[in-house]
């Protein structure tokens, strides 16, 4: 998966258990809960309400146990302004759309979750722009441009929501022919911290734009809406290269001069699973035909010198070759961090080695280069703009081995740091990672915390991660 963020490392920090039993936490009873229910046009959900437990759930389950105080079900941009109004600086506050968050941020415990996702709009002008509800999923998205032969380069998973993707930044199988998700949005309406709906662009609030392509999700308020530019749909070839067990060392070292070489119209990832010994496939996507995608893919395998033992290579329209990458629908229990590579590992053997025995783990590289290096690294606030590689660790796990597969990850986290490979991408947000402001956002930090200063200098908005707090 691309685009895909425990109580050690891995669990955002509990705000206090009295919500599980049903009692009002202090801060839970600031809050005038039911005058907040009279003002909203949408719901306004409590514990032991029906339908709050199925609407505090996030995709991850070993996240069930963060409790909000209410879920507000948003229909429209002024029941967001009235949330924030009635809870903030009493609660902690989060919008939730797709409910990736790695670390449950976006179900605070004891706080107020803003459930965005009856704003799930989409819509495409006549000149190619689209109007998408920060509430929409990546399924409905790609759904929507593909009907108007439009696409717009994101994160691969369908049930990922927009609003997460473009604020950390927006990587996918695209991303090397037409740049990141948040290289293409052209306005955002914002909630912010007073209660007031602003609309965010290059000429109206340049700082807070800025802020808003790359500087993750929950920093400077709620968005409600995005307005982005799309490219006509192209043709594309998506493709998986599988290769047999105990050849990860080989594959690597052909796969990184590769990609690195490849025209822009290719992207591809290098997904290593852990084994005895470990494995790897190769997987990506194409902006043409397979005849011309196909020699490309025979100039990998001679580079290898390793025979596959598949490969699947099809044609496709954009919104089937978004599926072709869309992973699984349900909910999934996993541990997960990230790195980025600066540039290609020297030493592939021992990066593969960091899986060796861990099976159910797999460290995901997926290629940068390109279109997003076009972009400079103080244009937007995403950092990498000139990385080679964004590296995600992931690892399935369930409540009884929770504890068991964190551990592993960190071990494996600790070899890429052995190894030099460091930093980390806000979307998979990670508590355990050392500097993680510095990580996450590099020579831009300090402008991002001078821009949530601007817009929330009470911090209404505040999480264990936030920039704030960096």
């Amino acid at each position: 998966m691309v685009a895909m963020a425990r109580d050690s490392l891995f669990h955002a920090p509990r705000a206090g258990t009295q919500a599980r039993t049903g009692e009002e936490t202090p801060s839970a009873a600031a809050v005038d809960w039911d005058e907040l229910r009279r003002r909203m046009r949408g719901a306004l959900l409590r514990p032991g309400n029906p339908g709050f437990d199925d609407a505090r759930k996030l995709f991850n389950p070993l996240n069930d146990d963060h409790i909000p105080a209410a879920v507000a079900q948003c229909a429209s941009v002024a029941d967001v302004s009235e949330a924030v109004l009635a809870a903030g600086n009493r609660v902690p506050l989060a919008a939730r759309s797709g409910g990736h968050s790695y670390v449950g941020y976006s179900a605070p415990h004891g706080g107020l979750t803003l459930d965005l996702r009856r704003l799930s709009a989409v819509e495409v002008q006549p000149d190619g722009t689209a109007t998408v509800g920060a509430g929409a999923v990546l399924r409905d998205v790609y759904s929507s441009l593909g009907q108007a032969n439009r696409c717009l380069p994101g994160g691969s998973c369908f049930t990922v929501g927009i609003a997460g993707v473009t604020l950390g930044g927006g990587i996918g199988v695209l991303q090397r022919k037409f740049g990141l998700t948040c290289d293409h949005l052209l306005a955002a309406e914002i909630v912010t911290a007073d209660g007031r709906a602003l609309t965010a662009s290059a000429t109206r609030t340049p700082d807070l734009f800025w802020a808003l392509r790359g500087g993750g999700g929950g920093n400077f308020g709620v968005v409600t809406q995005f307005t982005f530019a799309t490219d006509p749909a192209p043709a594309l070839t998506v493709f998986v290269v599988g290769f047999p067990a105990g050849k990860v060392a080989e594959v690597l070292s052909a796969w990184q001069p590769w990609i690195t070489a490849a025209p822009r119209e290719l992207w591809a990832n290098l997904n290593i699973s852990g084994g005895s010994p470990p494995s790897c496939r190769v997987a990506g996507c194409f902006v043409g035909p397979s005849s011309t995608c196909n020699p490309l893919l025979d100039d990998l395998v001679s580079r290898s010198g390793v025979l596959p033992d598949r490969r699947t290579v099809q044609d496709r329209d954009y919104f089937n070759a978004m599926r072709f990458f869309s992973g699984k629908p349900d909910r999934e229990s996993f541990v997960a961090s990230s790195r980025v590579l600066s540039a290609p590992t020297p030493d592939p053997a021992a990066l593969a080695g960091l899986l060796t025995g861990r099976t159910g783990m797999a460290i995901i590289l997926d290629a940068l280069g390109g279109a997003v290096a076009d972009v400079g690294v103080q244009q937007t606030a995403f950092p990498h703009r000139t990385a080679f590689a964004t590296a995600q660790i992931y690892a399935g796990a369930t409540a009884a081995s929770e504890a068991e597969v964190t551990r592993s990850v960190g071990e494996v986290v600790a070899g890429l740091n052995s190894q030099g490979i460091g930093g980390g991408y806000v979307n998979y947000i990670d508590p355990a990672l050392p500097d993680w402001a510095k990580a996450y956002y590099g020579p831009n930090l300090e402008r991002l915390r001078s821009v949530a200063h601007d817009y929330d200098p009470d911090n209404v908005f505040d999480f264990a991660q936030a920039v704030s707090r960096a």
